[in-house]
């Protein structure tokens, strides 16, 4: 992948602070050399990640004379991230010693060969201790062995603007009990104040999993009990009515053009806008998203630096369909630091994981990433606690966040769920009708393992 300015930038940067070096791929076997591949925000005002990353990698490199740290920041939306640092890890001669994996492709990555189990050097670390059990299980695959340490959690829910919902006559402390109220809130927005896109939720293949997990999961969660997998029988769920009415409310919000403009809405830079340009430039009322927002518009690092959007903007669990106990739907997920099978350097590459993710360092990362802390000890931090306007209030959809599938088939499922999608959006298929082209694509991706829950 070729460079772009702002990655030629941090290039500079980073080599300017030391012995740190980045490219754009890896190669070669230097035992002196632990190379480190992680995603760079499609933003390039955002340094939030990079800066952290160069922080710790100084820190190992002093506590380890001789040793260097090699940066690969690959920029590039999600789904093209992926799909790099899979062709990297293929080869000896381009994988890196240590990667940043989404959770949600580990046991894909783990059925490809492409990662290899840390379980010999947690037996040792004292610090696993400290993990929550639902963070160790992100990253355990289905053969009993922990392919990687998470950095962090994260949930989700509706962001809303007090000033824009003030215009429109809607409370500051808006709590929506059920999809309707979600709904009407917006087309009061777009009835009393004209010029403001009313409600974003992610869709289409564009956002890739964003739009899967932020967008249509937030839904179907909120529809019933396990709506995609039964792990009673082992199978993935098709034929379901709450998948149906899940592409409903897809199909309202952009039929009704509550939403953005549908081609922005498909456009993989969405949440590069919404993050960079909607929220802050007030054009966006409520937005169904991540509780890492924040990070964004922190004064260092952050892409568009907005000091009023802790008291501006407000947060409200995102309801279950119509109400239903609990009452309120989050999906949680995160990322970890996993080796490579290929790596040349794997136990140099763990001592870098266990400089990553002490206290220290898990700390810091966690309040300049905005993220949910997943070591007790840092989220019984008062830094922690305070870091963050609304972090206490994600922190809370802790204990209700439901978690994807961690099954090898699950970005195939992912990926037609999001063609679902994304005809309602483009309005090239009715939902009942995406429903059904899902239903018969779901068979084929998981070999026929389906069960019907009409």
């Amino acid at each position: 992948m070729r460079p772009t300015a702002p990655l030629i930038l941090l290039t500079a940067a980073v080599l300017a602070a030391g012995t740190l070096t980045a490219c754009g791929s890896g190669s070669g076997s230097d035992r002196n050399t632990v190379k480190v591949a992680f995603i760079k925000d499609t933003n390039g005002k955002v340094l939030v990640r990079d800066q952290y990353i160069s922080l710790v990698a100084r820190e190992f490199e002093k506590a380890n004379p001789g040793k260097r740290v090699q940066l690969i920041p690959i920029q590039a939306s999600e789904n093209d991230y992926y799909t790099k640092i899979q062709q990297m890890m293929r080869s000896p001669k381009t994988a890196p010693d240590l990667v940043y994996e989404d959770t949600f492709l580990v046991n894909s990555d783990i059925k490809a060969g492409l990662l290899r189990p840390l379980d010999p050097y947690l037996a040792k670390w004292d610090d696993w201790r400290q993990f929550e059990a639902s963070a160790k299980a992100a990253a355990r695959a289905q053969d009993g062995k922990t392919y990687g340490v998470p950095d962090g959690t994260d949930t989700r829910g509706l962001w809303f603007n007090k000033k824009i919902f003030k215009k429109a006559g809607l409370p500051a402390d808006w709590r929506p009990r059920n999809w309707d109220e979600v709904l009407d809130a917006a087309r009061t927005v777009k009835a009393k104040v004209p010029g403001v896109i009313p409600l974003n939720v992610f869709t289409g293949k564009g956002a890739g999993e964003a739009a899967v997990m932020q967008g249509f999961e937030m839904l179907l969660y909120g529809t019933g009990e396990q709506p995609l997998y039964d792990p009673a029988a082992k199978k993935w769920v098709t034929g379901s009515k709450g998948f149906r009415d899940s592409l409903d409310f897809i199909d309202t919000v952009y039929k009704e053009k509550l939403g953005p403009d549908v081609s922005d809405a498909l456009s993989p830079n969405i949440q590069t806008n919404v993050a960079a340009e909607l929220l802050p430039e007030e054009k966006l009322a409520i937005d169904l998203d991540g509780s890492w927002l924040g990070q964004q518009w922190q004064k260092t690092g952050g892409g568009n630096p907005w000091p009023e959007w802790s008291t501006t903007l407000g947060q409200a669990p995102f309801p279950t369909q119509h109400g239903a106990a609990p009452g309120k739907v989050s999906l949680a997920g995160g990322w970890t630091w996993s080796v490579p099978q290929k790596s040349q350097q794997p136990a140099l590459a763990w001592k870098l994981i266990e400089t990553f993710q002490s206290k220290k360092n898990a700390l810091e990362w966690c309040v300049r990433g905005a993220q949910i802390a997943v070591r007790k000890d840092v989220a019984a931090e008062p830094r922690y606690r305070k870091s963050v306007p609304g972090i206490g209030f994600f922190t809370g959809l802790v204990e209700i966040s439901r978690y994807r599938p961690a099954l090898p088939a699950y970005p195939k499922v992912s990926a037609a769920i999001g063609e679902a999608m994304e005809a309602v959006t483009a309005d090239s298929a009715s939902p009942g009708q995406a429903a059904k082209d899902y239903d018969e694509q779901l068979s084929a991706v998981v070999d026929g393992q389906v069960v019907a829950k009409p």
